[in-house]
């Protein structure tokens, strides 16, 4: 009987705070199991980055590149913080130098052919001769990866073609998928070949994996609070008899050598690497000024009729003086690109009626790009109002909105992927604008603001 050992991390988004401790869990069993003659691999299941730290912001994700292969990681999916957060050039060069694989089987290039990085599947073979076949797939926002230039496939057809690839040729099948737990389920279902499936995306969690058909799913949550571990048992036909997962909680492992220095260390390192001087200003600039400063410019920056945005996506003011890109990262830290939504006039006068409530304010946001804690209030620009009676009257460019009318609206990206005004969330028509992130142009109307 051969006994495989397969560790799995996902969504760690930059917390490099559990780094550490993961490090040296994964380094000291790497060392038993080897020592035990026994096959371990260590595989990485997405949005291991974000750029809302300062390190992976200042280098583009490259350090996060570099600690994975000093952790001797095998084998990375991508996720849609590596996909669709980076420029192309930046995804392009992320994985210059891994010394891992990188297996993503649903992205090419715009002219059909895969990037020079990236492998569809891989086979791995341990010392008893057992070939694991490694297939990776990334979650399907084709048109986001479209407006960067990278062209994405649907994710399931790419999936049937690689376990047909793999098919006769390997023992056992593992899946890295940066799907999500729904397609994770009906994969399980529907492809009986594949044995065990590594999830992402959701940051769902199974403590103990859980079994579809014969299909193994592990999943650790986000944040590297848990570390995955699945354990195969093979008999001497090459045949899987014992399969099992557990997750180990970081907070509960030994506190790592130095880890609060490293810790430190990561983001000190980040915070200096953006020091460059961005921008002056000559007074003190409250967070809801900024806000409003940046919902302005959007309609000028995007070319649209107004512009909606929640004063949440500024976490803080800025003080009179340098104005560092790292202060504009710390007040600003979403990868939130804007979008131009088209709205009749009926779906815009409801929203700004919506936009009113109280409940904006004090509403806590979590995902969807947004790395704040509440919502905030809503605010518009290049709209105008009039009460006459009882009667409210919404004006753009001194004209009345009409009902029947198209209007383009500026948006966060963020209030299209999450259903908080559903006439947003439905629009057919949305165009978004990237890879510049709210920051970037909240920069240029301080700058802006210098130059007037």
């Amino acid at each position: 009987m051969e006994v495989i050992h397969i560790y799995h991390t996902n969504d760690l988004h930059s917390h490099f705070e559990n780094w550490p401790r993961i490090y040296e869990l994964l380094r000291e069993r790497k060392k038993w199991h080897k020592e035990a003659g026994e096959a371990v691999y260590l595989f990485d299941i997405g949005d291991h980055l974000d750029l809302s730290h300062p390190y992976t912001e200042a280098t583009k994700g490259r350090i996060n590149t570099k600690l994975l292969n000093k952790e001797q990681y095998d084998a990375v999916t991508i996720g849609n913080n590596e996909g669709i957060t980076l420029s192309y050039e930046a995804l392009d060069h992320l994985y210059d130098d891994a010394l891992f694989d990188v297996i993503v089987a649903n992205l090419y290039m715009s002219d059909g052919k895969r990037p020079a990085w990236a492998i569809p599947h891989q086979i791995y073979e341990t010392d008893q001769g057992t070939k694991i076949g490694v297939i990776g797939i990334t979650a399907y926002f084709e048109r986001l990866y479209e407006l960067l230039g990278w062209k994405l496939t649907e994710p399931i057809q790419e999936l049937s073609q690689q376990v047909e690839a793999l098919r006769g040729h390997v023992d056992i099948i593992v899946l890295l998928s940066h799907l999500g737990i729904n397609d994770d389920e009906v994969i399980a279902t529907n492809y009986p070949e594949i044995d065990v499936i590594l999830g992402a995306h959701t940051h769902h969690i199974f403590h103990q994996g859980k079994l579809i058909n014969n299909n193994l799913q592990g999943a650790a949550g986000k944040y590297g609070y848990y570390i995955g571990h699945i354990e195969l048992k093979v008999d001497d036909s090459k045949n899987i008899i014992d399969k099992k997962a557990i997750l180990y909680d970081t907070s509960k492992l030994p506190i790592a050598h130095e880890e609060k220095a490293i810790i430190e260390n990561y983001y000190l390192q980040g915070k200096q690497a953006l020091a460059e001087k961005a921008v002056t200003t000559d007074a003190h600039i409250s967070r809801e000024v900024l806000a409003k400063m940046l919902c302005e410019k959007l309609v000028s920056w995007c070319h649209s009729d107004c512009a909606i945005i929640n004063e949440g996506l500024i976490l803080n003011g800025l003080d009179e003086g340098d104005v560092t890109y790292f202060d504009l990262l710390s007040i600003c830290p979403h990868p939130i690109n804007p979008c131009n939504v088209t709205l009749t006039g009926a779906e815009l006068k409801e929203i700004l009626l919506d936009m009113k409530a109280a409940k904006w304010e004090t509403l806590p946001v979590k995902g969807l790009g947004f790395r704040g804690t509440l919502m905030g209030r809503m605010i518009s620009a290049g709209i105008t109002r009039e009460i006459i009676g009882e009667r409210e009257k919404f004006y753009i460019h001194s004209k009345e909105i009409q009902a029947d009318q198209e209007y383009i609206v500026t948006v966060p990206d963020m209030l299209t992927f999450g259903n908080f005004f559903p006439s947003i969330y439905r629009a057919t028509k949305k165009d978004y604008f990237l890879p510049e992130f709210m920051r970037n142009i909240l920069a240029d109307t301080l700058r802006d603001k210098v130059k007037a």
